[in-house]
């Protein structure tokens, strides 16, 4: 419960990846493997910043079941570049669904995402609209509801 209590604090207030780090450890101490993996994630965001959407999974030729929201998926990102041959350049990100253990077809929830590459994801801002694949076609469309720079 007192690790609870931190993470929330954490959560609202600004704190160093170095406290995160102690969150992570004392997770990992009491064997709460996904309050560990979000005290981790936590300080990748400080160091790297995020990316916040509400992202809707399509129905329609997307996935058939739903995934496990924390932080294990590593889908593919439209978020408009192109190749050199003006192909659609895909991006890679981490996704971890906020508030709800998993995400289904059909069903929306606000996600961050943790890109491969973070430099290549700077220019979105909210408002942008970005396509999740997993395959072809898109399995989900994303609002950006909030970018957030390294060290927020």
């Amino acid at each position: 419960m007192a690790l609870d209590v931190l993470i929330e604090i954490a959560d609202v207030h600004p704190v160093s990846i170095t406290f995160w780090e102690m969150l992570a450890e004392a997770g990992r101490q009491m064997m709460l493997d996904r309050s560990r993996r979000w005290c981790e994630w936590r300080g990748w965001e400080v160091k790297h910043g995020t990316i916040r959407a509400t992202l809707t999974l399509l129905e329609v030729g997307g996935r058939q079941s739903a995934f496990s929201g924390d932080g294990w998926l590593r889908p593919l990102w439209d978020i408009g570049h192109r190749t050199a041959a003006r192909q659609q350049g895909l991006n890679i990100a981490r996704l971890w669904v906020e508030f709800a253990p998993e995400l289904g077809p059909g069903e929306t929830a606000d996600v961050r995402l943790a890109p491969l590459q973070p430099e290549q994801w700077q220019h979105l801002k909210p408002g942008d609209v970005i396509t999740m694949h997993e395959a072809q076609p898109a399995t989900g469309i994303a609002e950006v509801i909030e970018v957030l720079p390294p060290g927020v």
